[in-house]
């Protein structure tokens, strides 16, 4: 077990270094724990978790480091992490003493985004349910890298826990101590496809999950590429195969110590097992506690606190996909679930508070905001907006923005307006994808009256119903001529162009409905309660033209 704290920075150093982090400057015993991961952006306003490890992607030079440092000292993150080598000379070690923000180098190779995902594995734990810790063996239940340290000391090997399609799960320290494609394989989070297909070929899995003893794999042979052999087990619970571990041998491992791993892949199992439960249980969790926010009752402030968002105000964001098919349902389900998870690390990103959870066919967001402005609007609108560039249009995905909520009691109104919002977005009214209700709040009304008028049976009547009755009858397009002209203005050239007909022949038209449907068309009130008419019956939309 660790002797360092789960959240601190010199556990993630002990877990994560020198395969991917060096501590250049700072002391990474001094603080308080970590509270979560920040990527700088210099072109973005920046919201950093308290106490953050912030990710300079793309800073380089002395001088740059050294003002990104004392830009984070003032925003009270904990470390900077900068791609390594780093040529600075005894300035960064002093503005590192004078901020207390370590600096940390990422080594090349490695990705910003399976480190960025790696520290929020790590730093995650205890975010939500129970502060209590829970031990397997002496190691923190569900922890596999503290596992993966002590299964490397048993066995005095560097080691690596992987799941069914060698993806890397955890892995210990002394990582140099193996090969190079050790080191690829942790830099990549995954085994070599080259490593993969060779033990395909020469049935490493096969007999790996045959049986339940320490399998010995001699050193591949893969041109001039040097590898330690290896010593690996399975991991099973029952019948299921939930992994493997692999030890990098630079001597044969004892009988005494084959024993050992094997009692110790029943140990990774357990914790496996505890790991992706806990994870279930946290989305589930998670879910119970946005629903209960959403709500706006009296459990909202509590389910709040606990989610970390009870100190500001909120907006809600709401994602749906198009309705699909029942040949399509399973598809779109699995979508809806994919996309929920990519907007939670997207909003991540951008605000590391925020709270995401799929609540029926909808995914719903708890969006911090520091104000109501319509600045913090649009902002909600842009972010939104590039979520959806980046996963594409292949399933009609939208987002409706609600409004901000100052406090608990108001989130369930933040909720209806998004719902609102996004109901409008799939009406396809407008040509956006994303909207907040203050875009579309006339639009949201018209759909409501539209919904009343149908709830209550309501029949089209008055000049409408006079034009389209004699539209059915004599084959005319009085309709069509009203709703041009309305659409223009007034303005009779434009109207008649946009119908492809004379202006003499539109304006006799144009009396034609002033007769027929009884409407004085100078009268303010009659245009607005044509224009109304035509927009519930669908006749009339601003944006399309239906014939």
């Amino acid at each position: 077990m660790s002797p360092h704290p789960a959240r601190s920075l010199s556990r993630v150093l002990e877990d994560l270094g020198p395969t991917l982090l060096d501590l250049l400057h700072g002391d990474p015993e001094q603080g308080s724990e970590l509270g979560g991961v920040g990527i700088h952006d210099p072109y973005d306003e920046q919201h950093y978790p308290e106490r953050a490890v912030v990710l300079g992607v793309g800073v380089h030079g002395a001088d740059a480091i050294a003002r990104l440092l004392r830009e984070l000292a003032a925003a009270g993150a904990a470390a900077l992490v900068v791609r390594g080598p780093v040529d600075d000379g005894a300035a960064l070690d002093e503005v590192a003493a004078q901020t207390g923000v370590a600096l940390l180098s990422l080594t090349r190779g490695a990705s910003w985004a399976q480190l960025a995902a790696m520290l929020r594995t790590l730093l995650a734990e205890g975010d939500v349910g129970e502060t209590g810790r829970q031990t397997l063996g002496g190691v923190p239940s569900g922890d596999l890298f503290a596992l993966a340290n002590a299964v490397a000391t048993l066995l005095d090997a560097p080691i690596t826990i992987e799941d069914r399609r060698s993806r890397i799960l955890a892995f210990s320290g002394r990582q140099d101590e193996a090969d190079p494609a050790r080191v690829a394989s942790i830099l990549a989070r995954r085994v070599p496809e080259r490593y993969r297909r060779l033990h395909e070929e020469h049935g490493v899995f096969k007999e790996l999950y045959r049986t339940g003893k320490p399998v010995y794999i001699p050193p591949p042979t893969l041109g001039d590429e040097v590898a330690l052999p290896r010593m690996a087990i399975a991991v099973r619970a029952g019948d299921e195969i939930l992994g493997s571990v692999w030890a990098a041998l630079r001597k044969p491992l004892t009988k005494e110590r084959e024993e050992a791993f094997q009692e110790a892949a029943k140990l990774v199992a357990l914790h496996m097992l505890r790991f992706r439960a806990g994870t279930d249980a946290e989305y589930r969790l998670r879910a119970d506690l946005v629903t209960t926010a959403l709500e706006g009752g009296p459990g909202a402030a509590g389910a709040l606190g606990r989610l970390g968002l009870g100190d500001g105000p909120l907006l809600v964001m709401a994602l749906g996909l198009e309705p699909a098919g029942d040949a399509d349902h399973a598809r779109v389900t699995a979508e809806r679930q994919r996309l929920s998870g990519a907007l939670a690390v997207h909003l991540t990103a951008v605000q590391p508070r925020s709270a995401v959870a799929l609540l029926g066919d909808v995914s719903y967001a708890l969006f911090p905001v520091p104000d109501d402005t319509t600045a913090v609007r649009e902002r909600a609108v842009q972010v939104a907006s590039n979520f959806l560039e980046r996963t594409g249009d292949q399933l009609g995905a939208v987002v409706g923005i609600g409004s901000v909520a100052g406090e608990a009691a108001a989130l369930a109104r933040s909720r209806a307006d998004a719902d609102r919002a996004l109901r409008v977005l799939f009406s396809g009214r407008i040509a956006r994808r994303a909207a907040s209700i203050a875009d579309v709040y006339v639009d949201a009304l018209l759909l409501e009256i539209r919904d009343l008028a149908i709830a209550n049976r309501d029949e089209l009547s008055g000049p409408i119903a006079r034009l389209t009755d004699y539209d059915t009858r004599h084959n005319a397009h009085l309709v069509e001529t009203l709703r041009a002209w309305l659409d223009a203005f007034g303005d009779v050239i434009a109207a008649s162009a946009s119908v492809f007909v004379h202006p003499n022949t539109f304006r006799y038209r144009i009396r034609r409905v002033a007769e027929v449907g009884q409407i004085d068309l100078q009268d303010p009130s009659a245009r607005f309660a044509a224009m109304l008419q035509l927009r519930l019956t669908g006749a009339y939309d601003g944006n399309k033209r239906t014939g």
